[in-house]
C-alpha cells in the first residue's frame, strides 16, 4: 500500500495534463458551439483518455460523471498514466477504493473555467481534500502541469494534465 500512496501525487498530475494535452482534438470539436456531449463521452472521443476512461469504469464512476453536475475535471492523458510502473497501475485498477479516491481528487465540484482557476491558490475537490493550484509559472495542479484548458462538455469542464496527482496520505 506504501507503493500506492507514492503514486498518488504522480498519478493525479498526469490525470490533469492528459486533460489539457487532449484539448485540441475535443475542443475543436466544439469550439463555437454548444457542447452535446457529456464528460466520459468527450474523453472518450478525444481518444488520448483511454487509461482514465478505464479506471473511472472500474471505479464505478461513469454514472457519476455523466450526471447533471456541473463538474471540472483536470484529466491526465494516457501518457501521464505510462507514468505510473506498470505494475503499481495495475494493481491500483484493482483496488476500487484507493482508485476511487484518486479518481475523484481530479474532479472539483462546479464549472471552474481556466479564467477562474488563475484566481485560485487552491480548489476543493469531491474526494474531500484540496489540491493546490499555481500560477507563477504557467498553471500546475499539484506537481501536474495543465496543458490544455475549457474543453466545456454539456456537464461540466476538462482540463488536461500532465501527471497523474494523488491525494494526500493521512
Amino acid at each position: 500500500m506504501k507503493a500506492f500512496k507514492n503514486l498518488f501525487i504522480p498519478v493525479g498530475i498526469a490525470f490533469v495534463l492528459a486533460l489539457v494535452l487532449a484539448q485540441p482534438t475535443v475542443a475543436g470539436s466544439y469550439y463555437g458551439k454548444s457542447a452535446k456531449a457529456d464528460i466520459v463521452d468527450t474523453a472518450i472521443k478525444a481518444g488520448s483518455f483511454n487509461t482514465l476512461v478505464t479506471a473511472v469504469k472500474e471505479a464505478g464512476l461513469v454514472d457519476v460523471l455523466k450526471g447533471d453536475g456541473p463538474f471540472t475535471v483536470f484529466a491526465p492523458t494516457d501518457e501521464a498514466f505510462a507514468k505510473i510502473p506498470k505494475e503499481q497501475l495495475e494493481a491500483l485498477l484493482k483496488d476500487k477504493e484507493a482508485l476511487t479516491a484518486v479518481l475523484t481528487y481530479h474532479v472539483v465540484p462546479g464549472k471552474v473555467m481556466a479564467a477562474d482557476v488563475v484566481k485560485l491558490d487552491s480548489a476543493e475537490t469531491v474526494q474531500g481534500q484540496s489540491i493546490a493550484i499555481d500560477t507563477s509559472d504557467g498553471v500546475m495542479v499539484d506537481n501536474a502541469k495543465v496543458v490544455k484548458t475549457d474543453i466545456v462538455t454539456s456537464n461540466g469542464v476538462i482540463h488536461v494534465i500532465d501527471t497523474v496527482i494523488l491525494p494526500k496520505q493521512s
